[in-house]
């Protein structure tokens, strides 16, 4: 079994490592794109042209399924995406987690780009799961940024920004792009304080692996004793994982794995 990520950068990792947890046997190729990220100020259609060859070099090496791991790419180009390469390959979109978040009643947050944030699309979802309750719309400017590269200090800034603008009221958070979920928990400590509820975080990673699975009918088997292997690809290029992934527990989970032969 061979399950392919795209992201235009390391925000494919929550994802990919949900996989590892999953089917620890699954073989696992991660394709990003360093040298056009970040995806989400480019325009539609460039980002489509971008996102096309991310996928088509993960298609290259024939998983069995694709995961768009990437919320912009979703939005902008899986309906491109699947025309290109299904029904030959299962293409599974990540959706910003706002139903899960909803179901809960209470006052809520998006985190997410400043892309996103307002776009027609994230306020579809709001309308179509969310009508009736309080939802902010929190834009992060420069949070995915920071995450990609790893920088500490600009990390902490952003999420300082955010959690600023993020209502007292709000129990739960929905993380709206990849990225955020590989500081979740400095997400959940920024939010955490005298007069704030317990928080919810809800992310996408693991519902997008188990779909996945689902996709091509095979069941989680996380006591699986076989390791898969690791193939990544930077703008179509073999590579190692980037060094900025070992700063997050998603990848240095997924740089035990062996790399393919």
């Amino acid at each position: 079994m061979k399950i392919a990520l795209m992201d235009s950068g390391i925000g494919l990792l929550p994802a990919a490592a949900a996989v590892r947890r999953l089917r620890p046997d699954a073989d696992l190729v991660l394709s990003s794109d360093p040298e056009g990220m970040p995806w989400g100020p480019r325009t539609p259609e460039d980002l489509t042209v971008r996102a096309l060859a991310v996928a088509e070099a993960a298609a290259a090496h024939r998983p069995d399924a694709l995961i768009v791991a990437c919320n912009t790419a979703s939005v902008h180009t899986l309906p491109t995406l699947r025309a290109r390469l299904e029904p030959g390959l299962p293409v599974i979109g990540t959706v910003p987690a706002i139903k899960p978040a909803a179901a809960g009643g209470g006052p809520f947050a998006i985190w997410a780009t400043p892309a996103t944030t307002g776009s027609p699309y994230q306020r579809g979802l709001i309308e179509e799961f969310a009508a009736g309750l309080d939802v902010a719309e929190v834009a992060c400017p420069g949070l995915a940024e920071a995450v990609q590269h790893a920088d500490e200090a600009a990390i902490d800034a952003a999420i300082a920004d955010a959690a600023a603008r993020t209502p007292g009221d709000v129990t739960t958070v929905v993380l709206g792009c990849t990225h955020y979920e590989l500081v979740a928990e400095r997400i959940r400590a920024a939010l955490r304080g005298p007069g704030r509820s317990p928080l919810v975080l809800h992310g996408s990673a693991t519902a997008v692996a188990a779909q996945a699975l689902r996709r091509i009918g095979a069941l989680p088997d996380p006591e699986a004793t076989t390791r898969g292997t690791l193939t990544v690809l930077l703008s179509g290029r073999e590579a190692p994982l980037p060094r900025e992934a070992a700063s997050y527990e998603e990848g240095r989970l997924l740089d035990t794995v062996s790399p393919a032969r």
